[in-house]
Parts: structure tokens; C-alpha cells; sequence
């Protein structure tokens, strides 16, 4: 499903993350949460937790600790 045009911040570019992973800070701010994941289909993340857009990617990251959780990749192609 399109979205709205993603831009990296700059020094970065895509990179396919995985599960585990610690996401970097920079990408925990209201300009890279998703909060329309009804649109998408998807559940809402448990407490403590946010949907997180990297690129065409959709990212569920534990904020506490900043580590992937969960990943669907192509969610905004």
C-alpha cells in the first residue's frame, strides 16, 4: 500500500532490519511513527511499544529499549 513519501534522515539510507536489532534513537520521534496501522491491517502495538516507518518498511520497535521486535518489510512499496 503507497504511502506518504519517506525521506532519510541524512547519513542514512535503506537498510533491511531484523528482529533484534536496536534501532537507532533518532528514528523514535513522532516524525517516524505510524499510528494508521488499521490501514494497514495490522494490530496496535502493545504498550510501550510503537510502529516505527523505516523506507518502505514497518518496523514494531520496544521503545524502552529500542530493539526490533517485528518487521514487514514492503508495507509501503
Amino acid at each position: 500500500m503507497p504511502g506518504p513519501v519517506f525521506r532519510y534522515p541524512h547519513g542514512y539510507r535503506y537498510r533491511r532490519w531484523s528482529i533484534g536489532l536496536l534501532l537507532p534513537s533518532l528514528f523514535l520521534s513522532s516524525r517516524y511513527y505510524y499510528d494508521d496501522y488499521v490501514r494497514l491491517g495490522i494490530g496496535a502495538p502493545p504498550y510501550g511499544y510503537r510502529w516505527v516507518r523505516y523506507g518502505p518498511d514497518l518496523l514494531l520497535v520496544r521503545i524502552r529499549t529500542r530493539r526490533v521486535v517485528d518487521v514487514i518489510y514492503g508495507a509501503f512499496y
